[in-house]
């Protein structure tokens, strides 16, 4: 007689399953804009760390363990292999002598910017072609999800991209 809604939860899983091959088709645009930029690469470890860094500048240790869900040992490593190549500093704390505070160096930063500058041009030229009506809908899927994630308990916060870190589209 009428029409059988879809089951709860249904419009969820399918969202899941299209924005995980949206996420793989961004792993082959990001890997290109990589690639592109002239500096010395980065693991994908060591650049969550430069994003988190960016994203909260001056973070001690712990909290980028925590907001990477990684053992101490881990972290530090990273940020030593980041510091050797010279895109993190780490420096004392003001406010606490034995915590030090993680930053990102010029060439860090230089680094980051050329690489969401080589991102941003792909994703542009495949946006672009999109109908204006899609990408409006676009952008207010994705400030959706963000806010979504932004409340999640089980998603780090300092991972989470803020107003600050997204640039309009």
């Amino acid at each position: 007689m009428g029409v059988n809604p879809s089951p709860p939860g249904r419009n969820a899983r399918d969202a899941t399953q299209r924005a995980g091959e949206v996420i793989e088709l961004l792993e082959v645009l990001w890997e290109r804009g990589r690639n592109a930029v002239p500096t010395a690469p980065v693991s994908p470890s060591q650049l969550r760390v430069m994003y988190c860094v960016d994203r909260d500048e001056g973070m001690n240790l712990r909290t980028l363990g925590e907001a990477l869900g990684s053992a101490p040992s881990s972290v530090s490593r990273l940020c030593d292999r980041l510091e050797a190549i010279g895109f993190v500093e780490r420096s004392p704390s003001p406010t606490s002598r034995r915590e030090l505070e993680l930053r990102l160096t010029r060439r860090g930063r230089a680094y980051l910017r050329n690489l969401r500058q080589q991102r941003e041009e792909a994703l542009f030229e495949i946006l672009a072609t999109m109908p204006s009506r899609e990408r409006e809908a676009l952008l207010k899927g994705l400030k959706g999800f963000v806010s979504a994630a932004e409340g999640a308990s089980s998603y780090p916060s300092s991972a989470v991209p803020t107003e600050r870190t997204m640039r309009p589209a």
